[in-house]
């Protein structure tokens, strides 16, 4: 919303602030100055000039060579290119040294090899509005050589942003109050003739059929004269950055920017019979001033004639056919309030928004639409004459929105701190409209509904009084960490390591569909009753809780690859939720990480080809990434939907599990490269993360390895083998790893159902370097554990 300076001038005397500290006032007090602009001709060097002579330019046919009076001792010369001006025509003239724009400053120079000394100006290059297409041609009673600045006063526009519980503020009455009350001037109201006898009209005059218009009031004006507005009047609204277009018109604007009441005026010739304000019919159309058609509904309101003809679409905007023109000699001065709900439905739907309904659609002040109807009829007659009806006709009432408030002063005190004493509050309320109905008690105006409980009322003295005015407090303490703390670091420090690992974060819904439970890989098996649905599931597709953080990971999988994602790398952290055996016990609701890994490892380049698809051993190497100080090992199990699964151990106790997506559900998914997942604890996951480590020293002495070849059953897992040597107590043998496994299914040179492995085991002492007979011995002692303990055999 623009305000004008010059318009706030006239309510209050802003002497002695600059626009820089009443930008501030109004910023402090909670209404936002989006801008700052000036107004008005930019410099004292514009001066009125009289064209004496004008000939054609001897380089150009568009051009002419004028001689101009501006005052001085001799004329000027300028070169012109306007054509709506003719010799003793009296307009602008930019005298060298005038600026008219940061960066445009005029100099005398030459057009075409002529010298110009200045510039003839059209209104919008000195910052008025055009009311023509070239030069502004001023009134003959100008004087000549009188400065520009003199006529029209310079202003400065603020444009506010004003929040939607403050529409009091949506007009020039309004932000002089807040401004008055913020530097403690007194406050000129507008004045407004006592307001003229109210007429209760019949169904004939008015007829209100809308429940979108409780109150309707219209005044009749007789014998109006349509022309031009005086200069005052066409300066205030230019000013905002509104086009003057009639007396009657502007009149209505006018009041409608000075106190936030919206009106509107109907040419009485073209209207058949009394006012209707009813519902519009399905489908009706409705030809606004704006030259659009629009098709309205019955959610609409529209203000019509006894015909039924729309002649303004109610709240939103003035009709077409219905306004006000040069041949208007009675009119209808329509003042009403419109419930805001439904004019901010209408314009919302219509995409049509007018300065009208952005102030319906925040509620007016009900009990202003009475005197804003007494101040346009006033100017009406003072400006257009007329004859106005004795009575304004009323139909239906406005809503009553007077309360009475109490003010705790105890909660005065305890917010402010005893810094702002009662006195104070009482002055900042009563400037702000408040009449103290009682002790301890306030009558709220109308225009402020705003408030309705005493910390409203609190606020406002706060606000007056300025924040930077309440001593300071400490109300807020540090607490010791917890263990939601400690989860929560743990959890941002995971996702931190898996997105430098190269997974990306998804986040899914904790609904899925029971279809979607095939996918669940739950940290322990399910079981009958298990699973929590829903009893009244919005959709099939959100109708069980997760158990699980597969089945989004998984469908997340499946949507980027249908859209041509070639390696899929996803983690995802959240709360999973099951019955804990059929609701014999209680409902768990535990927090998982699940990670998803299947595709390519690397992408193709000019010199190399894609690598081989992600297999178990790369998410084995995920796992140990994320949990470096523990030993991590994947123990074979069986399940029923996945053709291989494991449960993760880390040091021997279970963390999560693991599986590889069953090939016939990666087909079902278009999953056309294997899929791993792993869901882990999060909880047990943090807490081996957060354990205390320790640093060993790098080894001073060698090591020695020795690889070993043998036979084992088909079905002997690594992990056993890895188990049996845990258990042996053996202090030389530091680490081992399988490097070779071969098998024959056709029996010619292994049995079918065995395997031949081979194994390199490294040996080394911290005390001193190994003989070879030593770790001979070792090794054998290794051996005979691993062929009694797994029972393999040694070639």
């Amino acid at each position: 919303m623009n305000v004008s300076y010059n318009w706030l001038q006239e309510r209050l005397d802003l002497s002695g602030y600059s626009i820089s500290e009443l930008s501030d006032l109004l910023t402090f007090s909670g209404i936002e100055v989006e801008g700052i602009n000036n107004a008005g001709v930019p410099s004292d060097l514009v001066v009125v000039a009289q064209v004496k002579d004008a000939q054609p330019h001897p380089n150009a046919d568009k051009l002419k060579v004028c001689t101009v009076d501006a005052g001085e001792t001799e004329p000027r010369q300028i070169v012109c290119g306007a054509k709506n001006y003719k010799v003793g025509d009296k307009v602008p003239c930019a005298l060298p040294g005038a600026q008219l724009a940061p960066d445009f400053q005029i100099k005398v120079g030459k057009l075409r090899g002529v010298e110009s000394q200045g510039m003839l100006c059209a209104a919008s290059e000195i910052g008025l509005p055009d009311a023509e297409d070239g030069l502004m041609i001023m009134p003959e009673d100008s004087e000549i050589g009188k400065p520009l600045t003199e006529i029209y006063p310079s202003d400065t526009i603020f444009e506010l942003e004003i929040t939607p519980n403050r529409p009091d503020c949506l007009c020039h009455t309004g932000v002089a109050r807040e401004l008055a009350t913020l530097a403690k001037r007194d406050l000129t109201p507008v004045e407004i003739s006592t307001l003229p006898p109210t007429g209760t009209a019949s169904a004939d005059q008015i007829d209100l059929q809308s429940e979108t218009c409780p109150f309707y009031s219209a005044l009749r004006i007789s014998g109006v004269s349509v022309k031009e507005s005086p200069s005052w009047l066409k300066e205030r609204l230019e000013a905002i950055g509104l086009r003057p277009i009639n007396n009657i018109v502007d009149i209505t604007n006018y009041v409608l920017h000075e106190l936030g009441q919206p009106l509107h005026a109907f040419d009485t010739a073209k209207i058949s019979g009394g006012i209707v304000v009813r519902p519009a019919k399905e489908g009706e159309e409705f030809s606004a001033l704006d030259e659009e058609t629009y098709k309205l509904n019955e959610t609409d309101c529209v203000i019509s004639d006894s015909s039924g003809a729309a002649l303004a679409l109610a709240g939103v905007m003035g009709g077409l056919e219905s306004g006000v023109t040069d041949s208007t000699t009675d009119i209808i001065l329509e003042s009403a309030w419109f419930t805001p709900s439904n004019i901010r439905r209408t314009s919302r739907r219509l995409a049509l928004s007018s300065d009208s309904s952005y102030r319906f659609e925040r509620r007016v002040d009900p009990q202003g639409v009475l005197p804003a109807s007494a101040l346009a009829a006033k100017l009406i007659l003072d400006l257009a004459g007329g004859t106005a009806e004795a009575n304004v006709l009323c139909a239906g009432a406005a809503p009553d929105d007077s309360q009475v408030v109490a003010l705790s002063t105890d909660q005065l005190k305890q917010v402010t701190q005893d810094s702002i004493s009662l006195a104070e509050a009482k002055e900042s309320l009563t400037r702000l409209g408040l009449q103290e109905a009682s002790e301890g008690s306030w009558k709220i105006p109308s225009f402020r509904s705003d408030l309705t409980r005493s910390i409203d009322l609190i606020e406002e003295v706060v606000r007056i009084a300025g924040f930077d005015h309440l001593p300071s407090r400490n109300l807020a303490y540090a607490s010791p960490s917890s263990p939601e703390d400690a989860l929560y670091d743990g959890e941002m420090a995971i996702k931190e390591e898996l997105a430098g690992l190269g997974f990306y974060e998804t986040q899914t819904i904790k609904l899925i569909s029971k279809e979607q439970l095939q996918d669940a890989l739950p940290l322990r098996p399910l079981i009958d009753g298990d699973v929590i649905a829903l009893k009244l599931p919005l959709s099939e597709d959100h109708s069980v809780m997760r158990p699980s953080m597969a089945p989004g990971l998984i469908a997340s999988a499946a949507r980027n690859v249908r859209q041509g994602a070639r390696a899929l790398r996803f983690f995802e952290t959240g709360r999973c939720f099951r019955n804990a055996g059929g609701g014999k016990a209680k409902d768990l609701e535990t927090e998982h990480l699940g990670i998803l890994l299947s595709g390519e490892t690397a992408p193709a380049s000019w010199d190399k080809k894609a690598d081989t698809d992600a297999d178990l051993y790369e998410l084995t190497g995920v796992l140990n990434a994320l949990l470096p100080r523990a030993t991590v090992r994947l123990v074979p199990g069986k399940s029923d939907q996945f053709p291989l699964t494991a449960v993760v151990q880390a040091n021997g106790k279970p963390v999560g599990t693991f599986a590889q997506l069953a090939p016939s559900r990666c087909r079902a998914l278009d999953l056309e490269a294997p899929v791993y997942l792993a869901e882990l604890d999060l909880t047990k996951l943090v807490a081996l993360r957060s354990e205390s480590s320790h640093v060993d020293e790098l080894p001073q002495f060698p090591g020695s390895t020795r690889d070993a070849a043998m036979e084992a059953p088909l079905s002997l897992a690594n992990a056993d083998i890895e188990k049996a040597l845990s258990k042996l107590n053996e202090p030389l043998l530091v680490s081992s790893h399988c490097f070779d496994v071969f098998r024959d299914p056709s029996g010619e040179k292994l049995a079918a159902d065995r395997k031949s492995i081979a194994y390199q085991f490294l040996y080394r002492s911290a005390e001193r370097t190994l003989k070879s007979k030593e770790v001979d011995e070792a090794h054998a002692k290794v051996l005979a554990h691993l062929e009694k303990s797994v029972g393999v055999s040694f070639r």
